[in-house]
């Protein structure tokens, strides 16, 4: 889930920067600083905008550096369990595939894929279901559901995420489409 917050921080301006536009400056450290960071245990920050400093600075004794106050605007993606999140196959593995959705990936096991015995095709870089003949590639559009979630502080990229497409209304987006139609002419012929 996306959310929009303010924010008030701190952004370190190291002496050598000192001669350079304060405001523009402030603006570069502060994306550096913010973007692309976790924020507690469970937001990455995606964007920081509306950037501006507060007050004078404050100089610690022995650094050199200026400690700048800053508000901005904070575009925070935070993926909770149980949420429903639509995304792109852009990885398929033996025992699953990857999922981007938002700014990270998670992984859809090849058991939580769907109500099927799975073969893995290297060759074609595909996964297939046995009775269903149904078919997982990169690039395919899927809906699925976090179901494990495990942010890395350090290092967002690697976050442990886990997926399910195994329920209702979850799959890849033409497979979702498939059921909908025979439901709605299952419906229209026990009308009849």
């Amino acid at each position: 889930m996306y959310l929009l917050a303010q924010r008030e921080k701190v952004v370190r301006i190291p002496p050598d920067r000192l001669a350079e536009d304060l405001d523009e400056t402030v603006v570069q450290l502060a994306h550096e600083s913010f973007e692309g960071k976790v924020e507690g245990s469970d937001s990455l920050t995606v964007m920081v905008s509306n950037i501006h400093r507060e007050g004078p600075g404050r100089i610690v004794h022995g650094d050199g550096a200026v400690y700048q106050k800053v508000t901005f605007e904070s575009l925070i993606f935070r993926p909770t369990i149980q949420e429903v999140v639509e995304g792109s196959v852009v990885e398929i593995l033996k025992f699953g595939a990857f999922v981007r959705f938002g700014p990270l990936d998670g992984l859809l096991h090849i058991s939580q894929i769907m109500d099927d015995r799975i073969d893995v095709d290297d060759s074609n870089q595909r996964l297939l279901g046995k009775d269903t003949k149904r078919d997982l590639r990169v690039g395919d559009k899927v809906r699925a559901r976090i179901v494990a979630l495990s942010i890395n502080e350090r290092s967002p990229r690697e976050s442990k995420i886990g997926l399910t497409m195994r329920q209702p209304g979850l799959g890849k987006l033409e497979w979702i489409e498939e059921e909908r139609k025979k439901k709605s002419e299952k419906e229209k012929g026990g009308a009849a």
